[in-house]
């Protein structure tokens, strides 16, 4: 794929699959997306007036797992390309009675309004592979970091299993487009998103790059058989 014409393909996708995202992550993951949300939320041992940037925050799923679990005093920004997918996000947070507490921009993740050192912490889940330059996205997540700050990026990885691989790489190229087309009359988004995770670099070459961005103490932990990798990297202290 064309890395010019890769943002708007990707962006046109996400705008068409916004009403059933929520419905088909739940259905595709077997629920397992709460819990992998729940463990990277988990890992960022959030204090009080922190200050967090979640990036591809689609639906808001995320911010919602932060509000409910450090909801003292925790400034958030969700940022998106897809003002389908934000609108439902906001809508979301409102029923949540947490809108007062964040702020949504429509902007990707290369080009983030905002200064140097103002986060406690960044989150991305699912959508740093959906970027072509990945490296220049992590410097810029370095950047906006405060020193002594966290980056938290969950994202679908392929197990190690050749056994295990074999039946997921069945599902996840013959039976997920299917059930993907069906709901969402989209099969050309479920069929991207295999390649997507097999395109994906491997787990050691992709925390190499995060160290590369500056991250120290940078870490993985395999979830759900190694089907999605939570990586967590921090900022030094000066």
């Amino acid at each position: 794929m064309d890395n010019k014409n890769e943002l708007p393909f990707i962006k046109a996708m996400f705008e068409n699959i916004a009403q059933n995202y929520d419905f088909l992550n739940k259905l595709l993951s077997l629920k397992q997306d709460v819990y992998w949300r729940k463990k990277m939320i988990s890992s960022l041992k959030l204090k009080d007036n922190s200050k967090i940037l979640d990036i591809a925050c689609g639906t808001g799923d995320v911010i919602i797992e932060i509000m409910k679990n450090n909801h003292k005093n925790i400034q958030i920004y969700g940022a998106d390309f897809s003002k389908n997918m934000l609108s439902i996000a906001i809508k979301k947070i409102k029923i949540k009675n947490y809108l007062l507490k964040v702020n949504f921009l429509l902007t990707n993740a290369l080009y983030l309004p905002f200064l140097n050192e103002s986060f406690n912490a960044v989150t991305i889940a699912f959508g740093i592979r959906n970027i072509s330059n990945k490296d220049q996205a992590l410097k810029e997540f370095y950047n906006i970091l405060k020193p002594g700050g966290t980056l938290a990026i969950l994202e679908l990885t392929t197990p190690k299993s050749v056994f295990f691989l074999k039946l997921y790489m069945i599902y996840f190229k013959k039976i997920l487009p299917l059930i993907g087309q069906f709901f969402s009359k989209n099969r050309q988004a479920y069929r991207y998103l295999p390649e997507s995770v097999q395109n994906f670099p491997t787990s050691d070459i992709f925390i190499d790059n995060i160290k590369k961005a500056g991250f120290i103490k940078v870490n993985q932990t395999k979830l759900t058989l190694g089907i999605t990798t939570l990586f967590i990297g921090y900022k030094q202290i000066i």
